[in-house]
């Protein structure tokens, strides 16, 4: 019988010996016998690979079931979805559903579903033609790359908070690096054709010194504005993103100056609004709450369904594409939240840090500018990646003179406390949800350090340790600094629970 047990948990490769045999019969017994909610597997399929197993053909749970459209990138380009030569109007509705898919990957969803359902991104080379296009989508794909990277780096995401799987997606092509340089060209090659608008005595001559962005003269000056304003606010978030990721926050600075200019950008990309919806209202009439363009049309050269089948090992999700209001929304308080974490002051005292990660989530930041604030926290082990933990722990407990003490940095106990700052700082990072269950955990790694530092000054108070008296007396400073930052997480944890509304009434006077 265990022979029998074995030889069925075992699997076996299908090979040339093999003998299919056909079990419609017994299926189809099995099927007017069995009733609703029955279920019938073999002794191999236990009850956690049924949780785990899609049900086929049932398109809540086979993506392979609701696949429609086109069948490849190929057949979609072939078919005239993704042209090359578009109207200028058309590019900038490229652009911004670019920027709302962007926006919606950001909120949780999937590269594939999102900024991946552009065809001209699937295929960016094929776009050079159209210089604005192919300039704006390379250096979207640049910084999608970059903030995944970022995110990846940090550690501090759950899957509902950010969906790093590139499933195989180009968000790397040769000439990424220059993707700056072919920005600023289109740039300077716009502004030029603006300042030609502006000035009166050369408004008539443009066709003969500039070439055009589009037939109407009339409506050039508008549409330049539209366009460099989307232009240069990608080049501003991009800078900002660099100059944040240098080491120690050495480009804090710079990026302050790129945010406010992204953040300037973004107030001219509304106010385009008007201007863009005004002419797309000859073709297209009613409100767009929803839309996901400023101009209110539906962009060309995407496909939702595109990527379907890289998708099949889970279940199909229903993706809604934030609108274009959203969208500029949640960049404008995305620069926001960066904006404050580069005025931070680089040489803040543990408490001081910790105090700022618990201020900065009161705003309610997503992943991206949380992500930011723990890597310029926590770099390479150390404080802004500059101070020793040993040498924070000093400070903190008011003996500086202990930052040459080499017994005292090689202390199991201070490594040990180290360790649980950096932890401690991770956690602040995270969403408050995941925070709350992280500090209840963290919670019994510091009572044990606690157990563990009390024993040792024991110890020494008793004789049957062999320290000298110096270290006793950091010991116990260290202790009763380590005694006031469990306490600070205690109440952390505490009041985390009124956030997340984990409390009933009843239970106020027990928390209190």
């Amino acid at each position: 019988m265990a022979e029998q047990e074995a030889n069925c948990l075992t699997a076996f490769p299908a090979g040339e010996q093999t003998v299919w045999a056909d079990v419609s019969p017994f299926l189809g017994t099995v099927c007017r016998e069995l009733e609703v909610g029955e279920l019938i597997h073999g002794e191999n399929f236990n009850l956690f690979e049924a949780m785990s197993a899609l049900e086929i053909m049932d398109p809540k749970m086979d993506s392979g079931m609701t696949s429609c459209g086109y069948n490849s990138v190929e057949e979609a380009i072939g078919s005239g979805a993704a042209p090359i030569k578009l109207h200028l109007l058309q590019t900038i509705d490229v652009m911004d559903h670019l920027l709302a898919c962007e926006a919606t990957w950001h909120k949780g969803h999937s590269l594939a579903q999102t900024v991946f359902t552009c065809l001209y991104l699937l295929n960016l080379e094929r776009t050079s033609p159209n210089s604005l296009l192919h300039a704006y989508c390379k250096v979207t794909r640049v910084t999608c790359n970059l903030i995944r990277s970022f995110v990846s780096q940090s550690r501090t995401h759950e899957e509902e908070d950010f969906f790093t799987m590139a499933f195989g997606l180009p968000l790397k092509g040769e000439g990424d690096d220059k993707c700056l340089s072919i920005l600023n060209a289109v740039d300077e090659t716009v502004a030029r054709q603006l300042r030609a608008c502006k000035n009166s005595v050369t408004r008539k001559k443009i066709a003969d010194d500039y070439e055009s962005l589009q037939p109407d003269p009339d409506l050039e000056e508008g549409y330049c504005k539209a366009v460099l304003s989307r232009l240069r606010f990608r080049k501003s978030f991009y800078h900002a993103l660099t100059y944040m990721g240098k080491p120690q926050g050495r480009g804090l600075e710079m990026a302050h100056k790129h945010i406010v200019s992204g953040l300037s950008e973004l107030a001219r990309i509304r106010e385009s609004s008007d201007f863009l919806s005004s002419i797309s209202s000859r073709a297209c009439k009613g409100e767009f709450d929803d839309r996901t363009t400023a101009s209110g049309q539906e962009a060309v050269g995407f496909d939702a369904s595109i990527n379907s089948r890289l998708l099949s090992p889970t279940p199909p999700r229903s993706i809604n594409i934030l609108s274009w209001k959203m969208a500029i929304d949640y960049f404008e308080k995305l620069l926001q939240d960066l904006d404050r974490i580069c005025l931070l002051p680089l040489n803040p005292t543990i408490e001081e840090a910790l105090q700022f990660a618990v201020d900065f989530q009161k705003s309610q930041p997503d992943l991206v500018s949380r992500s930011q604030l723990q890597l310029l926290i926590v770099q390479d082990g150390k404080l802004f990646g500059r101070d020793l933990l040993s040498d924070v722990i000093c400070r903190a407990m008011k003996m500086p003179h202990l930052a040459n003490n080499r017994d005292f940095q090689r202390n199991d106990s201070v490594i040990q406390l180290g360790r649980l700052i950096l932890n401690l700082l991770r956690i602040l990072c995270t969403n408050i949800a995941y925070q709350h269950r992280k500090l209840g955990k963290s919670l019994q790694e510091w009572d044990a350090l606690l157990h563990q530092v009390e024993m040792t000054c024991n110890n020494q108070q008793n004789g049957t340790s062999s320290g000298s008296g110096g270290e006793g007396l950091w010991m116990r400073q260290m202790k009763s600094w380590a005694e006031e930052q469990t306490c600070w997480i205690a109440c952390r944890f505490l009041m985390l629970g009124f956030e997340l509304e984990l409390y009933s009434p009843s239970e106020y006077c027990m928390i209190y």
